[in-house]
C-alpha cells in the first residue's frame, strides 16, 4: 500500500498511493506510525503520484503528525499537484504542515536528518 523510497538511520521517504481514501487511510496512516515507532525522526510523505485524497486522508496525516511529535519526530509534506495545495492553504492546514514543493526539498529543509542528493533526480520520475 505504501512505497518507502528511501531509509536512512532516522530518516524515511514514503510514497503515498494514487488514491487516498476512506478505504486506506487507516492502513496508510499506521504503516507511517510504524516507521515513526521504529525510530524515524524525519518521516517525509511523497505525494507525486497521488491523486485523489479524501478527508479520512487530511485527518490520518494529522494523526501521523501528531504521533511524529509525540516521538519528538517531524512529518513533512512533498509533491502535492496543485489542486491539492490549494485546499491545504484554504483549510489553513500549511501552519500545522507546510508542503514542500519536492522530497528533495523537503529533505534540505531544516531539521532533516538525511542529504537531500539521493532523492533530487527522482523527484522528476
Amino acid at each position: 500500500m505504501l512505497t518507502v523510497r528511501m531509509q536512512g538511520e532516522n530518516t524515511a521517504v514514503v510514497r503515498l498511493p494514487q488514491q487516498v481514501d476512506y478505504d486506506n487511510a487507516s492502513v496508510v496512516g499506521a504503516e507511517c506510525e510504524e516507521l515513526v515507532r521504529r525510530g524515524c525522526t524525519t518521516l517525509v510523505v511523497d505525494a507525486s503520484l497521488m491523486e485523489y485524497l479524501d478527508s479520512s486522508g487530511i485527518s490520518m496525516l494529522i494523526m501521523v503528525s501528531r504521533t511524529a511529535d509525540a516521538h519528538s519526530g517531524t512529518l513533512r509534506l512533498a509533491a502535492f499537484n496543485d489542486h491539492y495545495q490549494q485546499i491545504w492553504h484554504m483549510l489553513g492546514l500549511e501552519t500545522l504542515l507546510p508542503l514542500s514543493p519536492t522530497v528533495g526539498a523537503a529533505l534540505s529543509a531544516p531539521g532533516a536528518d538525511e542529504p537531500a542528493e539521493a532523492l533530487e533526480a527522482s523527484d522528476h520520475a
